[in-house]
């Protein structure tokens, strides 16, 4: 028998925490990278570049993501 809390299994709530967790993170983060861009007063260049450089782990988290649910995962 399986173990439950309120009604969901420890999976389902993993999958949970990773999904909209980590999404909320990363928009926290996209976030701090904007405020910062912002306060050293990089120029459009320049933001682009922190943007960029600095996002490129939550890209890949995100595609990983996309990838999972197009082969149905």
């Amino acid at each position: 028998m399986e173990t439950t809390l309120f009604g969901y299994t420890e999976g389902q709530i993993a999958q949970f925490g990773l999904t909209f967790g980590v999404g909320a993170f990363i928009l926290y983060m996209l976030f701090i990278v904007f405020n910062l861009a912002l306060e050293s007063k990089a120029g459009k260049f320049g933001s682009f570049i922190l943007f960029l450089v600095l996002s490129l782990g939550m890209l890949g988290f995100v595609a990983k993501n996309i990838i999972q649910w197009v082969l149905g995962i």
